[in-house]
């Protein structure tokens, strides 16, 4: 761990020099009073500077003489059609849409909803408002109604951009009259919504309130009306993102402007091991914060080359489609959930269709999103034959706080660990008393304050609420409310969400433990694992299946494996006696099991479709398998 281990001290020893380092990589309008300033638990980077994010994601490559690198590359398996824009043309495009926006009275400070499809008009939107030091929340398209009312009554923005239309696999999603009926339902009402119109459904437009995008960017574009960049200060938020699956309040995650772009600048290279002009691609979608981070801004600040996809793993039109975009756009590296391997893996369990493509300029995966089991990382590193980085940060954080330092220092990869702590990051593992516990022994992971630049400041106009949810529990420290440990050589394991350590009869046991024993068996393709209420033990866990595709074997003998392989592997202690084969997981739209829900369904305890549910039908699915099976 040499030069890992040298830049990691380096940063421990002088937090503030290292990131004031990093920072000469930005462009700044005015340079920073103060590198940090805490204040009651709370920190500021970068405080007196001045500068902008749309400068630094456009402007300045332009200015540099790389216009005419492709700077985002629009590939929509949905559609079959692929667009390429230049930085040149990606910046006039930006520039039109900013005036568009001033046109319509947004200014610095105002905020603006942006409830998109994958288009490249969702990135173009985004940077629009950065230029004018507007503030954006990325709402994920299609999101219920009601989900998108309580952001527009929390964020209370000026302006919407959305969309006619949102394309998923054999259907079209409307998405203009979830966005009126939002409208209808929530207290603040916008001043006016543009709509980009698609061909495949076009949507009525309300006069007054209502405006067609392509209409507005041709008068926009007349009318030569293409506004600089405003100069923002540092700490000035560049948008809010909300948190998935909240209840009550949204909790806004807010990003400041200089500490975003210092620390997605510098995770590039020393993160992902990516060059100005290489193209990286990271599988997400605007709507989380993968794709804000490694879509939109970090690629771009960096001067490279990066993939707007619309599309599916699986379906779009087969498992192929990876592979596929890797070859035909020369991907350097790929970063996606590990739950989109385990869709390609459940359809081409052998990684045949991996042959029918050129891989040659393809280097490195990286997961993250949710845990990697080992089974995955190792099922993916023997398809390509590249190395599988699993890694691991949240939508807090903006960019990882763990992981195998690519750019520094390729370290050995172990299985089932994202690695080690990354510069900004002093990583603990507690107890509930705030603790630290010894090696491999599990417990809540938390960071110690402060946290560094690109991790959230607080929360969208809730100071109270933001302390409440990840400064409280653990004093001097954030609460991650991920539960794991630290093995003896420093590297972290994720085992679960905080929520997800089960106590049968006094044990705490990990979940993800256990899903890594079942993910192991040969006919899995993906499993959950959660705690369900028990009258003599307090909780035991039980088990879903989901095979791969072409199993013919009974279900009932594959279930009975994968009891047999708990005992085995983790012991009678587990108390696990129930396996459970189902066709589907419920999940996010970004690939999270919803265990809560499941477990809440399984003790039979008030429940509600999680906003944030890919196909709500999963849920009624799993209810019938739990009542069958319980009832047994």
């Amino acid at each position: 761990m040499g030069r890992y281990k040298d830049t990691y001290d380096a940063w421990k020893r002088d937090p503030e020099g290292f990131w004031a380092e990093a920072a000469k990589e930005i462009d700044w309008f005015k340079p920073a009073d103060k590198i940090l300033e805490e204040k009651n638990g709370l920190s500021r980077w970068f405080v007196g500077a001045e500068t902008n994010s749309c400068w630094n994601a456009l402007d300045r490559h332009v200015k540099a003489g790389h216009g005419d690198r492709t700077a985002l590359i629009y590939d929509s398996a949905m559609l079959g059609r692929v667009k390429k824009f230049t930085y040149a043309e990606l910046l006039d495009k930006v520039a039109t849409f900013a005036g568009v926006l001033q046109s319509h009275g947004i200014t610095k400070g105002d905020r603006v909803l942006i409830y998109m499809p994958m288009v490249p008009q969702a990135a173009v939107a985004m940077l629009a408002c950065a230029r004018l030091g507007a503030i954006h929340s990325v709402v994920f398209g299609g999101f219920a109604a009601k989900e998108l009312a309580t952001r527009i009554d929390d964020a209370k923005p000026k302006l919407i951009v959305s969309a006619s239309c949102g394309l998923e696999p054999g259907r079209v999603i409307a998405y203009k009259p979830l966005m009126d009926k939002a409208i209808e339902m929530s207290a603040h009402k916008p001043a006016a919504c543009i709509v980009l119109q698609r061909e495949m459904e076009e949507a009525p437009l309300i006069p007054g309130r209502d405006f067609d995008w392509k209409a507005e960017m041709d008068k926009a574009a007349a009318a030569n009306n293409k506004p600089d960049c405003v100069s923002v200060a540092a700490t000035d938020p560049l948008y809010v993102l909300y948190t998935s699956g909240t209840t009550g309040k949204p909790k806004g995650v807010v990003r400041d402007n200089g500490g975003h772009m210092v620390a997605l600048k510098w995770s590039m290279k020393n993160v992902y091991d990516i060059d100005p002009g290489d193209t990286f691609w990271a599988a997400s979608d605007v709507g989380w914060v993968v794709g804000h981070s490694y879509i939109v801004y970090a690629p771009l600040f960096h001067g490279c080359t990066t993939i707007l996809f619309e599309g599916k793993p699986v379906g779009t039109p087969d498992a192929g489609t990876y592979w596929r975009i890797i070859a035909e756009h020369g991907v350097k590296a790929l970063f996606t959930a590990p739950t989109a391997f385990r869709a390609i893996r459940k359809e081409d369990p052998k990684a045949e269709l991996v042959g029918k493509y050129d891989l040659t300029k393809f280097e490195v995966l990286y997961l993250a999103g949710e845990r990697a089991d080992p089974d995955t990382i190792q099922w993916a590193e023997q398809a390509l034959q590249r190395p599988v980085i699993d890694h691991w940060w949240q939508t807090e954080s903006g960019w990882p706080m763990v992981s195998n330092p690519m750019g520094i220092e390729r370290l050995p990869v172990k299985h089932g660990s994202p690695s080690v702590p990354l510069p900004g990051y002093e990583i603990h593992v507690v107890d509930e008393a705030c603790k630290q516990v010894g090696p491999n022994t599990t417990g809540a992971i938390v960071v110690k304050l402060p946290l560094p630049p690109g991790c959230l400041p607080t929360l969208w106009e809730n100071e109270a609420g933001f302390r409440e949810s990840y400064l409280a529990d653990y004093p001097g420290y954030y609460k991650t409310a991920d539960a794991g440990f630290l093995d003896e050589d420093g590297y972290l394991y994720v085992m679960s969400r905080t929520d997800d350590i089960i106590n049968v009869a006094g044990h705490r046991l990990s979940t993800g433990g256990m899903e890594e024993v079942l993910a192991a068996h040969p006919d899995v393709a993906e499993c959950a694992v959660i705690g369900i209420a028990d009258a003599m033990k307090g909780q035991v866990p039980v088990g879903f299946l989901v095979l791969n595709a072409g199993v013919a074997r009974p279900a009932a003998e594959i279930e009975q494996e994968a009891v047999q392989l708990i005992r085995e592997r983790i012991g009678p202690v587990a108390s696990f006696r129930k396996a459970m084969v189902v066709q589907r997981l419920p999940k996010t739209r970004s690939g999270k099991v919803l265990r809560g829900t499941m477990r809440k369904i399984a003790d039979g305890a008030e429940w509600t479709t999680p906003a944030t549910i890919d196909d709500p039908a999963i849920l009624d699915e799993i209810k019938t398998v739990l009542e069958r099976e319980l009832a047994r």
